[in-house]
């Protein structure tokens, strides 16, 4: 491609912050975070392509998208942004990651019922011009004068404001973004660097302890399974809590023992027949057939019903944690049968078309 920037490229990132950084008006730019796929948009004429932010190529994964791209952006053009799938209740993470499949026909059919769109938050290259080296404030001018807005192509939406911005992160989570972006107006677009900042939502819950998995180097815990219960004691997966350190994992391995199931008896353990793939119709277990590994083993060792963990999570999406959520402490004051669903905050919903800015 005829580009002054070419794929592969790692795209800007950020870092957690517990909230909106301080600063003056004017050092900070504020945009909503959407939560979706991050892409990179090559374009060159006819030629598209669309980049991860792992530098794979997703231009099969998303073919309905690719004329608006050529319709919304200059003949010659680099793009950041993020491909997200709208639905009637926000967005749809889980739609989004069913497009990761190798078989074209399934790529076209969900192409054509649950399209994707791309919302684009930075200009890296316009023409000749390679725009990394300009600053944030004048790469966002930039491509407010690029790009033609369409219904699948967005530019997304920013401010200076403060109040504004601590608005977008309370109601605009009702339309299933993430939380928000905050950009130093006068910084270059470093590659790969965590030079912006994300305040995302952060909330607890009291969860079941069913099981864990061994960590990859066979030492020790890898991650907890935690469920929740349903109105009629069903205990549902609801995610996994890993990310623990070294010794940490050799302690909660051995904490756990007494409470291990022998195979023998995993009949009486809510999660039993995790294996078989109709089961997973009649509710939510630990072990459904991974979209991104299908090698990956996902056995697990049952414990006894007898422990409840406090961990941190952001959001809940079709009953299970959205990113796998944070071990913050033991609740021995709390019985399994207590962690249900009713203890999860519900947002109030928000229109999408009012974050695009079209409201």
């Amino acid at each position: 491609m005829d580009l002054p920037v070419l794929p592969p490229l790692t795209p800007m990132l950020a870092k957690a912050h517990a909230g909106l950084p301080p600063g003056e008006g004017g050092d900070w730019w504020f945009e909503p975070k959407w939560d979706g796929f991050r892409v990179v948009v090559f374009r060159a004429g006819d030629e598209v392509e669309l980049s991860s932010r792992g530098g794979k190529p997703l231009t099969r994964y998303f073919p309905e998208v690719l004329d608006p791209l050529r319709a919304a952006l200059p003949d010659r053009a680099v793009v950041d942004g993020e491909i997200v799938v709208p639905t009637d209740q926000g967005l749809d993470f889980d739609l989004l990651g069913q497009r990761i499949h190798p078989a074209a026909s399934r790529v076209e059919r969900l192409a054509a019922e649950t399209p994707a769109e791309v919302v684009a938050f930075d200009l890296l290259a316009l023409g000749d011009a390679d725009l990394t080296g300009a600053s944030l404030a004048e790469r966002r001018r930039a491509l407010e004068g690029a790009v033609e807005t369409s219904g699948q192509v967005h530019v997304n939406q920013g401010t200076f404001d403060r109040d504004t911005a601590q608005d977008w992160f309370v109601r605009f989570e009702g339309a299933g973004l993430d939380g928000v972006i905050a950009k130093p107006a006068g910084s270059p677009y470093a590659p790969g660097v965590r030079g912006w900042i994300k305040v995302k939502h952060s909330r607890t819950a009291d969860v079941v302890v069913a099981g864990y998995r061994v960590h990859k180097d066979g030492n020790g815990v890898g991650s907890l399974m935690m469920g929740l219960y349903d109105d009629d004691g069903r205990l549902h997966s609801i995610g996994v809590a890993s990310s623990f350190k070294a010794d940490q994992r050799r302690q909660l391995k051995a904490e756990l023992a007494a409470l291990v199931l022998d195979p023998s008896d995993m009949g009486d353990h809510p999660w039993a027949e995790w294996a078989d793939p109709e089961a997973h119709a009649e509710g939510r277990l630990p072990g459904a057939p991974s979209r991104w590994n299908g090698q990956k083993d996902l056995s697990f060792t049952p414990l006894r019903i007898e422990r409840v963990a406090e961990v941190g999570y952001e959001r809940v999406d079709h009953g299970r944690f959205r990113h796998t959520s944070r071990f913050l402490r033991w609740r021995p004051d709390r019985e399994p049968s207590s962690c249900r669903y009713d203890q999860l905050e519900v947002v109030p919903p928000v229109e999408l078309a009012e974050v695009l800015g079209r409201a």
